[in-house]
């Protein structure tokens, strides 16, 4: 299914392989320190498909553009779900911050084309 991956894929592939980064980070939360067994087995299942993509990702996209736009959609989902879930503090500066990371992964999209 991955053999050819065109890079126009490979870039829908590390998407989703960041938005489950987002959810296995957000899910350890829910794991109180993995003393839950569901909660970890989800983490897990999810982290290792997010790993997965991010490997099948890197095939024909760099890999340091890869990682860091595969940390970078964690970080900024992770961060988002926590203002919304957790009740995490939504400050300008940490605002802020989160629309830098955005900046990166968009200029590390643009220089790759």
């Amino acid at each position: 299914m991955f053999e050819k991956l065109s890079p126009a894929a490979a870039w829908v592939v590390l998407i989703v392989a960041g938005l489950l980064e987002t959810v296995w980070a957000v899910g350890m939360k829910y794991t109180e320190g993995f003393s839950k067994p569901l909660p970890t087995a989800i983490v897990i299942v999810v982290a290792w498909a997010s790993f997965y993509l991010l490997g099948i990702a890197m095939r024909p996209l760099p890999a340091g553009t890869a990682y860091a736009v595969w940390t970078g959609i964690g970080a900024v989902g992770t961060v988002a779900l926590g203002i919304v879930l957790f009740n995490e503090p939504a400050t300008f500066a940490r605002l802020a911050c989160v629309a830098m990371i955005v900046g990166g992964i968009i200029g590390l999209k643009l220089l790759h084309d």
